[in-house]
């Protein structure tokens, strides 16, 4: 999160406000005050230029502007002209494009005061959204960009609802629910839950032990106990990532069977079971939420997979949980990815593996619809070498 200090530029009524950015965006170059009789074009011209337009106006009006703004930066031509890209190239002009966009439409920002309310006319109220997101206030005031606070805010109502999960997975309800934090990946994808219930375990002997390695919300985790796992020790990098699995844990009354441990990748022991569902791009995330999805030069992926042979038992298994999306974007080949788990002294023992099922596999307007349309998610069973 960037998080700055006062900006002697800032205008005179904002001069003690903190530039704040989840996303990890620069702070503007220079600072203007706008209102409702801006328009479209004039504010596309200031934001491209990196002037930062602190909105004074009706908070309604500024989301009319930010989705013109957002509309007007979609051109027919340039969709089109990406279409006919080769898909590698596609996909990094299209990131390369998601970069500008995201860049110029956080130019419109809220000011929030100390005590997270926005005192603009027909303004949210946001202080339980900022506190679940930010925690307490620290009576220090913010700018924010409109489109990350929105972002916030559609996170917290998702929070709020929680994602119900196929009973087959979690049991019935109301106890099949997940409540993902902001910034944490969510269990909305359910195939990669479908192949985690359906792999096959043996917990013959006492004292069966799991290790989830990237808990994000807990949700392998509880699934893991529902299937008969004595305990798990879970790990995270990210300590949001931690508090939403320690929420959703006790909700599901599983706190005591789980070990939460804010880590890179491996807890100081070995278990029966290793459980790890990485980011399946590589490629540099730029926000919270990205580094669900994105794993710059497969760092976890490889660091999983070499860490296996001092944390598993000899008679233990881990499952690698993977979309081949990569591999069709021509993000990563497979004999990469084989040549990783042969190199870290593993063998596979099976891999299970479906299709998914959600609307962008289906939508022919995706730019990458034809790599979407053929993936598929895997559950890869491995074992030690010497075991075979």
């Amino acid at each position: 999160m960037v998080h700055d200090r006062e900006d002697a530029t800032l205008p005179l009524a904002f001069l003690h406000h903190h530039w704040l950015s989840e996303s990890a965006l620069d702070r503007p170059k220079s600072w203007i005050e706008v209102r409702d009789d801006l328009n479209t074009h004039e504010a596309l011209r200031l934001a491209k230029a990196g002037t930062g337009m602190i909105w004074q106006g009706d908070f309604h009006n500024a989301r009319q502007l930010l989705l013109a703004m957002s509309k007007r930066l979609i051109s027919k031509k340039q969709t089109e002209q990406l279409l006919n890209k080769p898909i590698l190239e596609r996909f990094h002009i299209h990131r390369l494009h998601q970069s500008q966009r995201l860049n110029v439409l956080s130019k419109l920002l809220i000011p929030i005061d100390a005590s997270y309310r926005i005192e603009l006319k027909r303004a949210p109220l946001v202080s339980d959204v900022l506190n679940h997101v930010l925690g307490a206030p620290t009576q220090q005031a913010h700018l924010i960009s409109l489109r990350e606070l929105l972002g916030f805010i559609g996170a917290y109502e998702w929070f709020k609802k929680g994602i119900e999960l196929d009973e087959r997975f979690m049991g019935s309800a109301p106890m099949n629910k997940i409540f993902p934090y902001h910034g944490v990946f969510s269990p909305v994808r359910g195939e990669y839950l479908a192949l985690i219930h359906q792999a096959p375990i043996d917990l013959s002997g006492n004292g069966f032990v799991a290790f989830d390695i990237g808990v994000g919300t807990g949700v392998i985790s509880a699934m893991l106990l529902r299937r008969g796992v004595t305990h798990v020790i879970a790990t995270d990098s990210e300590a949001r990532s931690i508090e939403c699995a320690s929420d959703n844990l006790k909700r599901l009354g599983l706190s005591d069977k789980v070990t939460l441990l804010q880590c890179n990748l491996f807890p100081a022991s070995k278990a029966n079971l290793i459980v790890c569902n990485p980011p399946w791009l590589p490629g540099k995330a730029r926000s919270a939420i990205e580094k669900a999805i994105f794993d710059e030069n497969s760092q976890m992926l490889k660091g999983f997979l070499s860490g296996l042979k001092d944390h598993l038992l000899a008679s233990g298994e881990a499952w690698l949980i993977m979309s081949d999306l990569a591999e069709r974007l021509g993000l990563r080949h497979r004999h990469e990815l084989e040549h990783w788990i042969a190199q870290a002294g593993l063998t596979t023992v099976e891999i299970l593996n479906t299709k998914p099922t959600h609307a962008k596999t289906k939508d022919l307007s995706d730019p990458f619809f034809e790599a979407r349309s053929q993936e598929l998610t895997s559950l890869w069973r491995l074992k030690l070498q010497q075991m075979q």
